[in-house]
Order: C-alpha cells, then sequence, then structure tokens
C-alpha cells in the first residue's frame, strides 16, 4: 500500500515538473531550435532604437515649433 502510494505522489509531481517544463519552453520552442541549429539571432539593440525614437520627437518638436503660414493659420481657424 505504502509503495502504490508513494509511486502516486512521484508519477504526480514527475507530471507536474514535466507540465511546467513544457509551458516554459512551449512558447519559445522555434527559437531555441533555431539557436541549436546555429542560426543566431538579431541582437536586441535598445539604445538604438531609443536614438531613433528620440530623433523622431526631436523632428515632431522642431516641425511643431516653425512658424506657421497665414494661409494655413486661417484654414486652422475655420476648422
Amino acid at each position: 500500500m505504502v509503495a502504490v502510494i508513494s509511486t502516486l505522489i512521484f508519477a504526480g509531481a514527475a507530471a507536474l515538473a514535466l507540465g511546467v517544463i513544457a509551458l516554459s519552453v512551449g512558447p519559445q520552442w522555434r527559437r531555441i531550435v533555431r539557436v541549436a541549429m546555429g542560426q543566431a539571432e538579431d541582437r536586441f539593440t535598445p539604445l538604438s532604437t531609443l536614438v531613433q525614437a528620440e530623433r523622431r520627437i526631436a523632428v515632431r518638436r522642431w516641425s511643431a515649433s516653425a512658424p506657421v503660414p497665414v494661409e494655413i493659420r486661417r484654414m486652422r481657424a475655420a476648422a
């Protein structure tokens, strides 16, 4: 009887562990296989992405502060 209970507890723990591993690896399995086959990923460069975003913001601010022609101001006021 003790052997049966021990086996059931061990089997349940093993099933739980395998389920957790499957849930962890499942979403990334393609990425894992690509890396295992030697295909390197593109490097994540957050600083260059941030620099590009900052430049876009600066251009928008600059263009927003530029003087607006009178005709466009009239159209905006009429709308």
